[in-house]
């Protein structure tokens, strides 16, 4: 069985390296200040996003800001949470800097 602090790094490291710069920047900083609390079973389900295709997991990610839970059930709990905090780092910045669609209001 592995060592819980050195699984621990092992996937923060792994979240930090993924290959593609968007999932980097999402995975990295969740895994920094998110994975240490994760539940068990949460944890489980992030070792498998571990293994998961980096497009894939971008658009499952952000399928989610849209309402949609698009992805593998059997680890749609740790992308809703994924997403929720990826998203929540950006709240209170503009649209315009988040590239959020944006309501055309001028019709």
């Amino acid at each position: 069985m592995e060592n819980p602090e050195i699984r621990l790094k092992r996937l923060q490291m792994r979240s930090w390296r993924r290959g593609m710069k968007e999932m980097d920047l999402i995975l990295g900083p969740f895994a920094d200040s998110q994975l240490a609390d994760l539940s068990e079973d949460l944890m489980a389900q992030y070792e498998q996003v571990m293994g998961e295709n980096d497009q894939d997991l971008y658009r499952w990610i952000m399928a989610r800001s849209r309402g949609q839970a698009e992805g593998p059930a059997e680890i749609s709990a740790v992308l809703d949470v994924i997403s929720a905090f990826a998203l929540g780092r950006f709240k209170d910045q503009p649209a315009e800097f988040t590239n959020r669609p944006q309501k055309n209001l001028s019709n």
